[in-house]
């Protein structure tokens, strides 16, 4: 990240890091390390909205998970017996897709166009 921020340094107005890691600890040192040099860090992968939507002190937006969009009637948008299967028995299965229960969660941030600075994060589900 340190590369990429020293190359692309001036070369753009926002910057938003999607961190891509299971445990929550990780995101959040990412957030507390980067702080201040990019606007919004928010974490993904575990499929499981966190509740920790917040502005870090020196302005930057964070949530540890947005979670996902989809079915929340099975395991993380599968069906929940191809997953029952896949632990229970310990072999590999197609995850098929759950379905009803549809939502969709994120967050909205906004960054000051002239401070550059996050100034609002909410969390969203609908």
């Amino acid at each position: 990240l340190e590369k990429i921020l020293d190359r692309e340094s001036g070369s753009f107005d926002v910057s938003i890091v999607d961190f891509h890691a299971e445990a929550t600890g990780e995101k959040l040192a990412i957030g507390f390390a980067y702080d201040g040099q990019i606007n919004i860090i928010f974490g993904t992968h575990t499929h499981v909205q966190t509740s920790d939507i917040r502005i870090l002190k020196k302005n930057t937006g964070f949530i540890t998970d947005l979670g996902m969009c989809g079915s929340h009637n099975g395991v993380l948008g599968v069906r929940t017996e191809d997953i029952i299967k896949k632990f229970t028995e310990r072999i590999p299965v197609k995850f098929n897709p759950a379905h009803g229960n549809v939502k969709l969660t994120g967050a909205f941030f906004e960054v000051d166009p002239k401070t550059k600075k996050c100034t609002r994060a909410e969390l969203v589900e609908a």
